[in-house]
């Protein structure tokens, strides 16, 4: 198990240090196929929506340094060896913060509500649809098949964009600076 909340909590600096802002902060599987977990920390840069290689890198040492520092002071923060993920939120990005449902109104999102969440006896708990904002902590949704649903935020398990044209096309172009060295070292390795 992991402390999310304390994690949060030391990441949340570290990352606002950078200049940047903590979009999720999650204990997940991990994607390397060891059967491991993977701390995963999703962060963006506020002018572009998005982290480089370089922002990702520097934030994993800092968040690296803060998290041994802690744990060599005696603080157990995660049971059993982990993975440390950082990355950019992506287009079809993951809605976690107010400001999130708020700034992607008018797109396709899907959210799906925690578990036993019964608002009335048409409730569901997958929604798929044209996100309509939030007001006062509740997410409104054009669902396609049950029509126009407002949402409780603090009931929604996971809430993310649908990757779509229209999406894409709202989306500031993802700088591919560096993409080039990586994609060369990566031949050479394979030569090798």
């Amino acid at each position: 198990m992991a402390d999310i909340a304390r994690l949060t909590e030391l990441i949340e600096p570290e990352a606002q240090a950078l200049g940047f802002e903590l979009v999720r902060v999650r204990m997940m599987q991990s994607e390397a196929g060891d059967g491991g977990e993977a701390l995963q920390i999703m962060a963006e840069d506020p002018a572009t929506g998005q982290l480089v290689i370089e922002q990702c890198a520097a934030l994993s040492r800092r968040v690296s340094e803060v998290i041994d520092q802690r744990e060599e002071a005696g603080e157990v923060l995660i049971d059993g060896a982990y993975h440390l993920e950082v990355s950019s939120p992506g287009i079809d990005r993951p809605l976690t913060r107010e400001k999130d449902f708020a700034q992607w109104a008018g797109h396709e999102a899907r959210i799906v509500m925690v578990k036993g969440y019964v608002a009335d006896a048409g409730a569901q708990r997958v929604y798929k649809g044209v996100l309509g904002g939030i007001d006062d902590g509740m997410v409104a949704i054009e669902d396609a098949k049950a029509g126009r649903a407002i949402l409780p935020r603090d009931q929604i398990h996971t809430a993310k964009l649908v990757l779509t044209d229209a999406l894409i096309a709202a989306t500031k172009p993802i700088d591919t600076t560096g993409v080039e060295d990586i994609l060369e070292d990566q031949e050479e390795k394979a030569d090798n």
